[in-house]
């Protein structure tokens, strides 16, 4: 593939980033992505597809998923049920199987993006048990002996939260990137493509609360790019003006419609306690 990523129209990739994905492109490794909650990893994948014109396949990980589900998934009881009904289905073994999103990635003739979304929430031997097909992009499916071969080795994207450590054999076989928290100026760049019309005056006085709240000691989350978005879509319809954002009243520590950017009671309470302890020592 000779196309390069450059990022999109809608998500702004720093240079370290569009280095990561062509990096990975050009070994044909798979690119496993961390960072923060909400700083855009798996939305990655769907740019990446994107900017490539190729079809996403997209696996989402629970704590209950195995890696066999990615490759098939064998159904022996509908089988014997429809066998003791006289089915006509049972004569072929094919009808019980049902394919997963590495068969389907394997099975498509266009280099597909295959998504493989928040890898350390399954259990620890779940990235092992597909190190294997990952290497050599196949696998074999013992219910009918056929082999089954990407046509086109599909661009590999993994994202991870940190939850737990991925297997040292699993990381080697990978490119790492770490999607920093973005910057000042990246993070002015991101809501100017999510709110082209925004008053610069209101988007500057949001970032400075919003920076100064990541910065409060003892917060439990810190608010991310999401949830930024989230909040000065909430800023824009509630016509908050950039003055009111800009108070330093004690008793407007946190900012107006918090809820989109705090998302604990713990949070909320640190914030009214630090309000009440500046009150306290306003009146003093």
């Amino acid at each position: 593939m000779s196309a390069r990523f450059e990022g999109t129209e809608k998500y702004i990739a720093t240079a370290d980033l569009r280095i990561a994905v062509n990096a990975a492109v050009t070994l044909e490794r798979p690119l496993l992505v961390k960072g923060e909650p909400g700083t855009g990893k798996t939305q990655l994948a769907y740019e990446v597809a994107d900017a490539f014109s190729a079809p996403l396949i997209t696996w989402h990980v629970k704590s209950t998923t195995k890696a066999q589900q990615g490759l098939y998934e064998y159904d022996a009881v509908t089988r014997l049920r429809d066998s003791q009904l006289g089915d006509v289905r049972v004569k072929d073994v094919r009808n019980y199987i049902k394919k997963g999103k590495l068969w389907e990635a394997f099975e498509s003739e266009v280099r597909p993006v295959l998504l493989i979304d928040e890898i350390d929430k399954a259990d620890i031997e779940f990235p092992n048990d597909l190190l294997l097909e990952l290497d050599r992009m196949e696998f074999f499916v013992y219910e009918t002996g056929e082999t089954i071969k990407a046509a086109v080795r599909p661009i590999v994207m993994i994202t991870s939260n940190n939850e737990k450590e991925l297997p040292d054999a699993f990381l080697r076989r990978c490119f790492f990137h770490y999607i920093k928290f973005p910057d000042r100026e990246t993070m002015q760049q991101i809501v100017d493509v999510h709110y082209p019309g925004i008053k610069q005056k209101l988007a500057a006085e949001a970032l400075n609360a919003f920076y100064q709240l990541r910065e409060v000691p003892g917060l439990k989350k810190k608010p991310s790019t999401s949830e930024l978005l989230d909040w000065l879509k909430l800023l824009l319809n509630e016509d908050i003006q950039p003055e009111t954002l800009r108070e330093k009243d004690a008793a407007r520590l946190i900012p107006p419609l918090h809820g989109a950017l705090l998302k604990n009671e713990q949070d909320v309470h640190l914030f009214e306690r630090l309000a009440f302890l500046a009150r306290r020592e306003n009146r003093g």
